[in-house]
């Protein structure tokens, strides 16, 4: 009989991969938990605003709401983060968004919500996110190392994508059958447990932040790092235009075609849940693929991104409007992980937060006034001409994007680079004895 303790025996055993260590699983299960919940939550918060009463133009006041104050925080969030243990910064925002998206639950339950209410829960809850994105951002790409790093970052958005999935798909339904309400309450719970989750994360492994200038240097050392690279400023200016008119569409113009042409919340929530199919799909193609020219590979599968918009102008039947969305979802997957992968791999670890706020910023920076612009647009020019402005816009800057040759040209490495004279460390390494934390 074979020991239990045999090399036979412990190969039979089921283990993790060593990239999945106790972070990176953390971060997982969080962001799985959390996306069941806020995907469903985004159809919820469009159709209680329609439910009162309101229009095309409440339903993007209310989006821009949300995003605003993600703009304006964003870059102070990323500092912050690379200041302060990250998991704090997660477990606090998380805080906010449970208790700003439970009174807007309340709101809707209970009574008759005025628009003014649920702008500033909005509110609220991007200002959570504005701490959270960077600080989040930062504490997966120090959780993981080594060449293995896109397929660590694959499966987590395959993870996370497959939880926005199942949480569109449901939300909608439930918004259907017992109202939004009940939706911004689950989406609260899911806060909690996250936060609860984050909370457990060990930051021990990345060194103190040596004193510095305070906040505004930290901001000019973090700006210095996103303008000194042309490829990351290039790309992120593409995506300002592109996430701008791509929200404009699925969180304004989506659910009123779904409302006049679809058959409501419940085919538009299948219709997202079918973009969050397609991501899966393209997380699982990612864990196998490693394109050498990592942006060059990531830009060219941003084109189809334009067809949703396309879609919705023309209207296509619910059924081809499922396919449109599972082709755009599992395309942008493949620049997703692309651009993770680049980050990992050219940002130093102690500047990840600052950068990615950076990024997070310029890339949300124009949808408060798109979302806010849908309304008057669709009045101006009419929703299918709107609708085909945001396809041909999608286009127009992924095109000029691939103009900039240091994005047709970085290439993947096995191992990072730029990180100021020493080795990458991985969130999920041990440390010696002794060791701080």
């Amino acid at each position: 009989m074979t020991s239990p303790t045999t090399p036979t025996a412990t190969a039979r055993s089921p283990r993790r991969p060593d990239w999945a260590g106790r972070n990176y699983s953390l971060l997982t299960a969080a962001a799985v938990v959390t996306n069941l919940g806020s995907q469903g939550a985004l159809v919820a918060a469009a159709f209680a605003v329609l439910e009162t009463g309101g229009d095309g133009g409440d339903v993007g006041l209310v989006a821009a709401a949300r995003t605003l104050p993600l703009v304006l925080f964003l870059l102070i969030g990323g500092a912050v983060a690379d200041r302060l243990p990250r998991h704090r910064v997660m477990v606090a925002a998380n805080a906010l968004n449970c208790l700003s998206q439970a009174a807007f639950a309340a709101l809707v339950l209970t009574g008759d919500p005025r628009l003014w209410q649920m702008m500033l829960l909005a509110a609220l809850g991007g200002t959570g996110q504005a701490f959270f994105g960077p600080a989040a951002e930062g504490m997966l790409m120090s959780s993981v190392s080594g060449e293995q790093a896109g397929r660590a970052f694959a499966v987590f958005r395959m993870a996370m994508q497959g939880a926005a999935l199942g949480g569109a798909a449901v939300g909608g339904a439930m918004v259907a059958a017992i109202g939004p309400g009940w939706v911004l309450a689950a989406d609260a719970a899911a806060f909690a447990v996250a936060g609860a989750l984050r909370a457990f994360l060990d930051v021990g492994h990345i060194p103190p932040r040596a004193p510095g200038g305070g906040l505004l240097a930290d901001l000019r050392e973090g700006w210095r790092e996103f303008s000194g690279r042309a490829w990351l400023w290039a790309v992120v200016v593409q995506f300002s235009i592109a996430n701008a008119v791509v929200a404009a569409a699925d969180a304004v113009y989506g659910p009123l075609v779904a409302r006049d042409h679809l058959g409501g919340a419940g085919p538009w929530g299948l219709a997202l849940g079918a973009f969050g199919a397609g991501t899966v799909a393209g997380a699982v193609l990612m864990t196998r693929w490693k394109p050498r020219r990592l942006l060059l590979a990531g830009t060219l599968c941003v084109f189809p991104l334009a067809l949703p918009s396309a879609a919705l102008a023309v209207p296509v039947p619910i059924g081809v409007l499922y396919v449109v969305m599972f082709v755009a979802g599992a395309t942008i997957e493949v620049f997703g992980v692309s651009w993770m992968t680049a980050l990992h791999q050219e940002i130093p670890e102690d500047k990840l937060s600052r950068v990615s706020a950076y990024d997070w910023f310029g890339s949300v920076a124009l949808v408060p006034l798109a979302t806010a612009a849908a309304g008057p647009a669709e009045e101006a020019f009419g929703r299918t001409a709107a609708l085909w402005g945001c396809a041909g816009l999608v286009v127009l800057v992924t095109a000029a994007a691939l103009c900039v040759p240091d994005v047709r040209n970085l290439r993947l490495r096995t191992t990072p680079v730029a990180r100021g004279g020493t080795e990458h460390a991985s969130a999920d390494t041990e440390r010696p004895v002794g060791g701080l934390g």
